[in-house]
């Protein structure tokens, strides 16, 4: 059986977005758009909740359901960066990628499976799980803004990027949490903190990309637009740390490889 009636959540979700982007591109009226966010991500919500007692174990297990929380997280940071720096342009670009990947969900569905391995059968894997979701979907909106930063004009870049840094840091932050949870997890799991598993490794390089990108930002000028492929580049080893890694001929013994 697949992912118990995704399509129907995730289809609902999608028309109630571009309901309300529709709305806000003939308005220019906020609220539909904040409000549409809302309704949306609350679907999102309530669809991982029963689908959580569904299954019988947190859904996090298998590569589609963490683009499942991905797609909610992504909706909620977009509307977040609105409310606290008035970026009303963030939750339309936040959304349509939450909703490229619930499209991926539908079109490519999994069948669910309440067995939960007993690695994962840990204190650790919410939290782990969870913090680096936030990571991801707030380093993601940074992506978007260095994409921005290159068609801004001089004058404003300066704001820009600092709003960008701001994003960072809270993406960064996470995904240093993420990291330290792993260690913590796999300490009590398998007796060592780190073992450069594929995966560990391409977590560190992600780690390290987005290093380099925070010390750039305080060695750079104000008008040096170069960071932006920086943190393009980041988001890019991002993205193989996720979803590349596990097709490596390496990653074949990894712990960290999806069940499908």
């Amino acid at each position: 059986m697949n992912i118990y009636n995704f399509e129907i959540y995730g289809y609902l979700t999608i028309v109630i977005w571009m309901i309300g982007l529709v709305a806000f591109l003939l308005t220019k009226q906020s609220f539909l758009l904040t409000t549409s966010s809302f309704v949306g991500t609350i679907i999102l919500l309530s669809f991982i909740i029963i689908y959580w007692r569904l299954i019988e174990r947190p859904p996090m297990r298998t590569l589609a359901e963490t683009r499942i929380w991905y797609a909610f997280f992504l909706s909620v940071i977009g509307s977040f960066i609105y409310l606290r720096w008035k970026q009303a342009w963030i939750p339309i670009f936040t959304q349509i990628l939450a909703v490229l990947f619930i499209i991926i969900n539908i079109y490519k569905p999994e069948t669910y499976n309440k067995s939960l391995m007993p690695a994962l059968q840990s204190v650790w894997f919410i939290p782990h799980v969870i913090v680096y979701m936030l990571a991801y979907s707030f380093l993601a909106a940074s992506f978007i803004f260095a994409i921005k930063s290159w068609f801004v004009a001089d004058k404003k870049y300066d704001a820009q990027i600092k709003l960008t840094d701001n994003i960072v840091y809270i993406g960064f932050s996470f995904l240093t949490l993420g990291l330290l949870f792993g260690a913590l997890w796999a300490k009590k799991a398998w007796g060592h903190y780190w073992t450069w598993d594929p995966k560990e490794t391409w977590a560190f390089i992600t780690w390290v990309g987005y290093l380099i990108y925070i010390h750039y930002r305080h060695q750079s000028n104000k008008k040096d637009r170069s960071p932006a492929i920086i943190l393009i580049l980041a988001f890019v080893l991002l993205m193989v740390c996720w979803f590349g890694v596990q097709y490596l001929p390496s990653a074949s013994n990894s712990v960290h490889t999806y069940a499908y």
